[in-house]
């Protein structure tokens, strides 16, 4: 019996389009993971980009649970001495929700070729538009 190793020919991506309001982050996050690496096909290889692309509306009605707004911390440096930029979870928030969004699927995706590969099929958008209509994307739900 010989291991079956898909083909990138024989490898089908749809778009898949996921609604975040009043979804906690996390959860959120674990399971756009799980749709970017494709471990939800029969066909899965962990070394091989087999999973979806993802598109994340409504970023901005998204969850935090217990003090996260206030507690969690960003971090970020210009490589310079004193150059450590630091915010909240709620000042990226309110200013750019999809990067809130972004931070936690990167947080659970490889930190190789791979993942930054699998990152780049994923779209996140603050609203309810985005401009993927022509891939007729389907929706995607999930459970709570």
């Amino acid at each position: 019996m010989r291991t079956y190793v898909p083909k990138n020919g024989d490898i089908s991506r749809d778009w898949l389009v996921v609604d975040a309001s009043n979804q906690v982050l996390g959860r959120l996050a674990t399971e756009i993971a799980r749709l970017l690496r494709g471990k939800h096909k029969p066909e899965f290889t962990p070394y091989l980009d087999t999973g979806d692309f993802v598109i994340v509306v409504n970023s901005s009605r998204v969850r935090l649970t217990g003090r996260k707004m206030l507690e969690k911390r960003y971090y970020r440096t210009s490589g310079r001495p004193g150059g450590l930029h630091t915010e909240t979870a709620r000042e990226r928030f309110e200013k750019y929700p999809e990067r809130v969004v972004r931070a936690a699927v990167w947080g659970m995706l490889p930190k190789n070729r791979l993942g930054r590969q699998l990152l780049r099929k994923l779209k996140v958008y603050g609203g309810a538009e985005h401009p993927h209509q022509a891939q007729q994307p389907r929706a995607y739900a999930l459970e709570r």
